[in-house]
């Protein structure tokens, strides 16, 4: 099971990635720009999914659109929240304990893809300058 250890090992290899303690617990950030982050209870949040997250260790992070975040909580109901609340759409929590290394760097990298400026994405792959 991985812990948020694993989500900061995963995020100090991506170019500009930048951890910040915030009142809800660690986020990180690229040029500014929040793409994962530490869910905290609160009290605008779904009284369901506030319990889950109280019990819980839950990470959002930022989807390219809103049928992917939507599509992952169709696909995945036992790993991922749905809708949390409005503020930073396009988002998805997830659970923490029903993800595995793999998948949650998978989640984080892209999460960082969708906020990244592209010469940052280019260095990340190598010099390559892809149109994502």
């Amino acid at each position: 099971m991985p812990n948020l250890d694993d989500l900061r090992r995963t995020a100090a290899q991506l170019p500009g990635s930048e951890e910040r303690s915030t009142t809800g617990g660690a986020a990180w950030f690229v040029r500014g720009k929040l793409y994962a982050w530490e869910c905290h209870p609160w009290p605008s949040i779904p009284a369901d999914m506030r319990a889950i997250i109280a019990a819980e260790l839950v990470v959002g992070v930022k989807v390219s659109d809103p049928i992917d975040a939507l599509a992952l909580v169709e696909m995945a109901p036992d790993v991922f929240l749905r809708t949390t609340t409005r503020w930073g759409e396009p988002k998805v929590a997830f659970r923490m304990a029903a993800v595995d290394e793999r998948h949650l760097a998978e989640l984080v990298t892209e999460a960082w893809r969708v906020q990244a400026p592209r010469y940052l994405r280019a260095e990340l792959d190598g010099g390559r300058l892809s149109g994502r």
